[in-house]
């Protein structure tokens, strides 16, 4: 990036005999302004070393991210509508939809089939309603796939392509320190095992359609094109995307999972940050699950 730097202009001073009487009472002021200009011409270190450490973070977020510095969102509500989502739709119809749906089909113990039929339509219903919070609450025109300036955009296919193989030795290697330290029992999802595992054609189709297609669409909209862009626009993309990869780990209430579930949100952040697609991250997502779906079968 190149600084420039402002020069003082002062204008030339004709000889006194040229100048009329009107203006004769001006001549004064040269001896003031002479000394400003020399002060403006001085440069304070301090602002030199700002301007410095501002192009050094600049150049180094153009090396890897290509996010966007301006959000569709306004700044000051970016926490206010990450919270309507988290406490209004996503802890309410994750977690406690299936409360609701046994409660009226007066069933104490869903059936897997139920079951998966009834976290697909819940996560419908919140992706649904998420999408129509972030458009009636953006400054401007949305883009839910493109999160960065116009020219700037890298392959998104090649991003999930080397994501994917950088998440899963990642995810082998958390694995392998999970087990150690609460064992295998813990690391795993045993009730989506058992519908993957025993339940029938419609089950395992649901049960495919939600966690490869339904939750990363939702999960990627929320944690990576709207939290993610919106905080690196505040800060650095470094702590934005560790910033954002924290709360989503967190947003799953999984104390086992949550190494794993950090490691996966930094990939994928990573993923949408470089390419500044959230294609190449929501395909990760996608690969990423249906990898540990059939891992389970």
């Amino acid at each position: 990036m190149i600084v420039a730097t402002l020069a003082s202009f002062t204008p030339p001073v004709k000889a006194a005999g040229e100048l009329s009487p009107r203006f004769s009472e001006l001549r004064g002021l040269s001896s003031i302004t002479r000394p400003y200009s020399l002060i403006s011409s001085v440069k304070c270190p301090c602002l030199k070393s700002r301007s410095s450490h501002e192009t050094t973070e600049l150049e180094s977020k153009e090396r890897f991210s290509v996010l966007a510095s301006g959000i569709p969102w306004e700044e000051r509500n970016i926490w206010s509508t990450f919270g309507v989502y988290m406490f209004c739709l996503h802890i309410p119809l994750s977690f406690g939809g299936l409360s609701i749906v046994a409660y009226f089909l007066h069933q104490p113990v869903l059936d897997p089939q139920t079951q998966v039929l009834s976290l697909l339509l819940l996560q419908m219903v919140e992706l649904a309603v998420t999408v129509f919070l972030l458009r009636n609450t953006a400054k401007s025109h949305i883009d839910f796939l493109k999160g960065c300036d116009s020219g700037k955009e890298r392959n998104w296919f090649l991003g999930s392509a080397l994501g994917f193989g950088f998440l899963l030795s990642l995810v082998f290697i958390t694995s392998i320190v999970v087990d150690k330290l609460l064992g295998s029992e813990a690391a795993n999802n045993m009730e989506v095992k058992k519908i993957v595992e025993e339940g029938e054609v419609v089950s395992r189709s649901a049960c495919f359609a939600l966690y490869c297609v339904v939750a990363p669409a939702l999960e990627e909209i929320v944690y990576r094109r709207f939290l993610l862009t919106s905080l690196s626009s505040a800060m650095s993309w470094e702590k934005g995307l560790l910033t954002s990869s924290l709360i989503f780990a967190g947003a799953h209430f999984s104390g086992e999972n949550f190494v794993q579930l950090f490691a996966v949100g930094c990939v994928l952040g990573c993923c949408y940050s470089w390419t500044g697609n959230l294609a190449s991250s929501l395909l990760l997502h996608s690969l990423y699950n249906a990898f540990t779906l059939l891992a389970l079968q």
